[in-house]
């Protein structure tokens, strides 16, 4: 049966309604929040674990493409778990209050992924979540060359943003968050987003905050590994560099379809809030959900549930499937636009947004920007 959006005396009345029913669909999915949750973390990570001891002693110990090509999916799969299922909740907070989950807290959590955890959590829950798509608060609303918001000044390099992220950001994408969330890049703006300044004492606990990360990292990924194969430590480089990849352009494809699209929200500088329910609004309009099986949802991390992700960031992907119903239906009674469809339908609007970004002026979507 069709949901139908309900009639409210004012604005105010329906941000109060809008809020208070989503913050019951919360409460209630945190009161379930338990030992279920604990046992499904702790058994994907086991099940990670495996999938990366197999997948490295198939790409060593291969000499044909079919084995080759079987330990890099395994260690593929470990990589994209750890750094969406399992890392990407973990660092968020989700199972904080667990007793039993205290690897998966988010102060203890060390995630098989090239990006400092300290730096991340800084821009991404400190900044990002709480101003979504919001100019001059939010900092993923650029990531390097590459414009993502129709508030942003056209630069030229913008013209080729689309060839530049198929080509150079999706396949490096974890080396190019590492170097956004710690500031690297800020080095070449000229407005700083990550650091306070481009002062030399900034600018080095950028490169220090990097490169505590990167370089065990990396150096496990292509000099430990592929030191143990000897001659063949070409072979392993390859299968570590292709797993890798891999799972930079699976998760890329994932947040882009989350975050950008035609009917995605953009907030000029300086908007705010009006309450929680406007709040919660923003959240809704500023993402995007995408449909996809149980598997690939767990591979991508829950983020095909973009829009739950955003309203309530510390619940945990388990949960937030669970609740996408409820928070559909009370969007449409409260006339609030909740976007889904296909991933290759929203990946194609993705796409066509960021074609329409790299030239000067694409029309912004503003479709209740200011409630």
């Amino acid at each position: 049966m069709k949901t139908v959006a309900r009639s409210f005396s004012n604005e105010k009345e329906r941000y109060r309604s809008f809020a208070q029913e989503l913050n019951e669909v919360y409460a209630a999915a945190r009161a379930r929040m338990g030992d279920e949750d604990v046992a499904h973390v702790k058994r994907l990570n086991r099940f990670s674990r495996s999938s990366e001891a197999a997948g490295r002693l198939l790409i060593h110990f291969s000499f044909e493409p079919v084995g080759f090509a079987a330990g890099v999916l395994a260690l593929w799969v470990h990589k994209q778990l750890q750094a969406t299922e399992i890392g990407h909740p973990a660092l968020h907070g989700c199972y904080d209050h667990l007793e039993g989950a205290e690897k998966f807290h988010s102060k203890n959590f060390s995630w098989d992924i090239g990006i400092d955890e300290e730096a991340w959590d800084e821009g991404h829950n400190r900044k990002h979540h709480p101003y979504t798509n919001v100019t001059g608060r939010d900092p993923d609303i650029n990531f390097g060359p590459v414009r993502l918001n129709a508030q942003t000044p056209h630069r030229p390099i913008h013209y080729i943003q689309v060839p530049y992220t198929v080509l150079v950001l999706w396949p490096s994408f974890a080396l190019g968050m590492n170097t956004h969330f710690t500031g690297l890049l800020d080095v070449f703006r000229d407005e700083p987003e990550m650091l306070k300044d481009k002062s030399r004492s900034s600018v080095l606990g950028a490169v220090k905050k990097a490169l505590r990360k990167a370089i065990p990292h990396y150096g496990k990924e292509y000099v430990f590994y592929p030191a143990l194969a000897g001659p063949f430590w070409w072979k392993v480089a390859l299968g570590n560099w292709t797993a890798g990849t891999l799972r930079n352009v699976y998760s890329a494809a994932s947040i882009f379809c989350g975050h950008i699209g035609s009917e995605v929200v953009d907030y000029p500088e300086g908007t705010k809030a009006k309450g929680r329910g406007h709040w919660y609004e923003m959240q809704v309009q500023s993402a995007q959900n995408f449909q996809v099986p149980y598997v690939l949802s767990v591979l991508c991390g829950g983020l095909d549930y973009q829009i739950e992700h955003h309203l309530f960031p510390k619940l945990p992907p388990e949960r937030l499937r669970e609740i996408a119903p409820d928070v559909q239906r009370i969007c449409a009674e409260h006339g609030v636009s909740y976007r889904t469809g296909s991933w290759v339908e929203i990946l194609g609007d993705a796409f066509g947004q960021l074609w329409q970004l790299s030239f000067p002026e694409p029309t912004p979507a503003f479709a209740g920007a200011m409630g």
